[in-house]
């Protein structure tokens, strides 16, 4: 009788951490694939530009072997373990998953973003090594452990939806209302994983499963649909880029690459359907341990990048953040592309949520903290190595800082805010009465827009980490106007324009 493979826990812990570190800086090539086909197709000069953005980004990534984006994510992973195989005393894969987190995202040569927090309800205290993992474990017949793991960034995560659906109800228009609804924080083009059936937990699952799948929309659509699902998968392709929601919520012709769906069955009375996108840093991995030893991932070849180098407008308009006056601000045009230089303060959720607490009670903010005539950039970096002033630095979803805008224009001083994706509609009007303006920078192109920042210093909130109030001083930050001090937003304008067109393709 033959011996069962031995699965060291040495060998799962360096895997898991091989995977993360690789996923880091390599985005899966059938996604750049999608990406340059779409690239190729857009027609929306706003979103050909952003796409330019995220290309150029990821393949400077692979090069340099730094983040594709800021946010590295919270790590799931899906463990199946073969009934053959057998472990070293004592394994629990949960905690082996959780240390292969821990070596990745402090690996010196790569540090990643620590982005987890503890006590959720209370205090959020930062883990300060991005465990602990998701993890879901599975037994199956036979003798490997096959592991699907990935790093899920928090905008697209906080788009997901389920809806217990009667067994009647329209699926597809669903579907499209939430893809609406989630506008572009989730930080499109992406990919959108979907669950059908099972219970209500089932179908979560099986919506984040889905998003591991390989893609291949275009071998689908040149084949043709097989079944009910293929059937629905195209369909929701096809309406939802129809919506002329686009790259980043610019208006364009994509704004999913490829819709993934498992289903289960479901009681004769329900319909769980679930929702999950995946973003423009789509990052996952896949390995099989067989008891040989760890696995090493094998880099992808780099002339799979498609050729497009991505360079600013001739017409974009210079701007110096330490001169710049609330006039100069009323002159810019939405949409319009800007290079911003000078010093800018940056500032997320939790800073925020301090700036308001001590404005309540009355105080001065600390030493270094003054708003006046400035502009804040919302993001939390990754840490810099070597020569870097800091690491990969993207724009977090703005609309989380929407319950503190007006304040922030009202109490501080502040001209105007950087981030990404849309703005509610009181936070527009906020915009307007304060004649401020919004921009936005490409998320999913962290790594060259840390190119910019020529110098970075932590001026409060050190205790925050990531999330302290930075003095960047940047050189030419590209950035579009998305919110004009009339309130003009291109993130209403341009899907209404790229809808009309969009319709024509369905």
């Amino acid at each position: 009788m033959s011996l069962k493979p031995l699965i060291k826990s040495e060998d799962f812990i360096a895997s898991v951490a091989d995977a993360l570190q690789f996923m880091s800086y390599y985005h899966p090539v059938d996604f750049i694939r999608a990406l340059g086909e779409a690239y190729q197709l857009e027609k929306s000069p706003a979103a050909k530009d952003a796409i330019a953005q995220i290309l150029t980004n990821s393949k400077m990534c692979a090069e340099g072997k730094r983040p594709i984006c800021q946010d590295t994510g919270i790590v799931v992973a899906f463990v199946e373990v073969g009934t053959d195989v057998q472990w070293e005393s004592g394994a629990d894969i949960e905690a082996l998953v959780s240390e292969g987190v821990h070596r990745a995202y402090l690996a010196p040569e790569n540090p990643l973003r620590a982005s987890v927090v503890r006590d959720p309800a209370g205090k959020r205290a930062n883990t300060k090594d991005n465990t602990p993992a998701v993890t879901h474990v599975r037994l199956v017949p036979g003798n490997k452990v096959e592991v699907k793991i990935a790093a899920k960034g928090g905008g697209s995560e906080n788009k997901a939806k389920l809806a217990m659906l009667n067994p009647s109800d329209d699926i597809v228009g669903w579907i499209l209302s939430v893809v609406q609804e989630m506008g572009a924080g989730w930080c499109p083009p992406g990919v959108l994983g979907v669950g059908i059936g099972g219970t209500a937990e089932k179908a979560m699952l099986l919506a984040k499963e889905s998003l591991m799948l390989p893609l291949d929309m275009a071998e689908l659509r040149q084949r043709g649909a097989q079944n009910r699902i293929e059937e629905l998968r195209l369909e929701l392709l096809d309406k939802i880029n129809a919506l002329g929601i686009g790259a980043q919520g610019l208006g364009g012709l994509t704004t999913v690459l490829d819709v993934k769906i498992l289903d289960y069955p479901t009681h004769a009375a329900s319909l769980p359907v679930a929702v999950i996108p995946n973003c423009a840093a789509t990052r996952h991995a896949h390995f099989e341990l067989d008891g040989s030893g760890p696995v090493k991932q094998a880099p992808p070849d780099l002339k799979d990048w498609p050729d497009v180098t991505w360079q600013p407008k001739q017409d974009a308009r210079s701007v110096n953040l330490d001169t710049v006056t609330a006039e100069d601000v009323r002159a810019w045009q939405p949409g319009e592309t800007l290079l911003l230089s000078g010093k800018l303060l940056t500032g997320r959720d939790a800073a925020h949520k301090r700036i308001a607490d001590i404005l309540a009670r009355g105080e001065s903010l600390p030493e270094g903290v003054d708003f006046t005539n400035r502009f804040i950039y919302y993001v939390g970096p990754v840490d810099p190595i070597g020569d870097e002033a800091v690491g990969p630095a993207g724009p977090t979803t703005a609309t989380r800082m929407d319950k503190f805008t007006d304040l922030m224009l009202d109490r501080t001083g502040l001209l105007g805010m950087i981030g990404k994706a849309e703005r509610g509609e009181e936070t527009i009007a906020s915009i307007k009465k304060h004649q401020s303006v919004y921009l936005i920078a490409v998320g999913g192109a962290a790594y060259l827009v840390s190119q910019s920042i020529q110098s970075a210093r932590v001026v409060a909130f050190a205790d925050l980490g990531m999330e302290a109030i930075y003095e960047f001083d940047v050189k030419d930050m590209p950035v579009t106007v998305a919110v004009d001090a009339q309130g003009t937003s291109v993130h209403t304008t341009g899907p209404i324009q790229w809808h009309q067109i969009g319709r024509a393709h369905v």
